[in-house]
């Protein structure tokens, strides 16, 4: 069965099949698209879960081996097959097809991969797996849908926006989906829901280029700490809301927890930033934070993240600021006793 991203909740809601292969260049979508087959997977028990990531070399024959493995912890699952390129070669190939024609009942195969192109979408693998489960095709967004669909993510989060503030966002974006995304939550954090005009729109986009809340989150990520807290100085100075500043930083912190996770879990790193989209310009910060914090101190230090979030919003005692300080030194942690040592 072949469907568009929009009609996959619609599928979902029938019931789950047992492949879903998830192909394209969008990476908001990609990443939403799987995030719903995993939501789907856990409402009905599938709690156990297994990736694969596809590079040079891979042995297919994992796949048949994850498939024949009976379940340690529960009689249901979730196998994660991540390619980084659209094209599995013979070996993958055959597998594919042998798998579609044996798929197991306790199991839901979820593949994802970079966009086909014309040829590989008639691929006999491709029509096995179309056979046996579900494959969603992402698709760009035309620009002339862009400011739609600025509208319609805006208002599915709370924000009533009039149509000059959609247009902005639209065009401030220029079809980056991820870009416009994260406008949309810098204005929701920055105002809350409810109505947006082009000049509340026009002042959350002019402060993101002013005070580069990202500039602070990639010292702290880099292990420079000393910059951390100069940047962090600056944007409170300058009246930067602590919720966008906590909101940088968290977002490293989630991407950093799922990368170590992806590590510990005897993946290649690069084949996780490569699922994660991360550019290369940024995996030697990336590296450098992974020599720092691993999973447990990742995943400790997010933690710390949501404790901010928790004081900004009232629900902690203390100085949110002096919390986000403390929260960037430790992120930029032991790089400065690594040198000294």
């Amino acid at each position: 069965m072949r469907l568009t991203a929009d009609k996959l909740a619609a599928q979902l809601a029938r019931g789950l099949a047992p492949i879903y292969f998830i192909t394209g260049d969008e990476p908001l979508l990609v990443q939403e698209a799987t995030d719903a087959v995993r939501a789907a997977a856990r409402a009905q028990g599938h709690s156990e879960r297994e990736i694969l990531f596809v590079e040079r070399n891979f042995d297919w024959g994992r796949l048949g081996a994850a498939a024949g493995t009976l379940s340690l912890f529960s009689d249901r699952r979730v196998i994660e097959l991540r390619m980084a390129t659209a094209a599995p070669g013979t070996a993958g190939s055959k597998e594919l097809v042998a798998y579609s024609e044996r798929a197991p009942e306790d199991t839901v195969l979820l593949i994802t991969a970079p966009k086909l192109d014309a040829r590989s979408r008639d691929a006999k693998w491709v029509r096995a797996l179309d056979k046996a489960g579900v494959v969603i095709q992402v698709w760009p967004i035309e620009v002339h849908k862009m400011p739609a669909w600025v509208d319609g993510r805006m208002r599915a989060r709370g924000l009533v926006p009039d149509g000059a503030a959609v247009r902005l966002i639209a065009e401030r974006s220029e079809g980056n989906l991820l870009a416009a995304d994260q406008e949309i939550e810098k204005l929701l954090l920055a105002r809350g829901p409810g109505p947006i005009d082009e000049a509340q729109a026009r002042d959350a986009v002019m402060d993101g280029a002013r005070f580069d809340i990202f500039q602070f989150a990639d010292a702290a990520l880099a292990g420079d700490a000393a910059r951390a807290l100069r940047v962090l100085h600056g944007l409170r100075g300058e009246g930067v809301e602590a919720i966008l500043v906590n909101w940088a930083i968290a977002k490293e912190l989630r991407l950093l927890v799922k990368l170590a996770g992806a590590e510990a879990g005897g993946g290649s790193l690069q084949s996780a930033m490569a699922a994660e989209r991360v550019w290369e310009s940024r995996r030697p910060l990336i590296r450098d934070a992974l020599k720092r914090h691993r999973l447990r101190e990742a995943v400790l230090l997010l933690e710390r993240a949501g404790q901010v979030d928790l004081c900004i919003k009232g629900r902690r005692s203390g100085d949110p600021w002096d919390r986000l300080a403390a929260l960037a030194v430790a992120f930029a942690g032991s790089s400065s006793r690594r040198r000294a040592a």
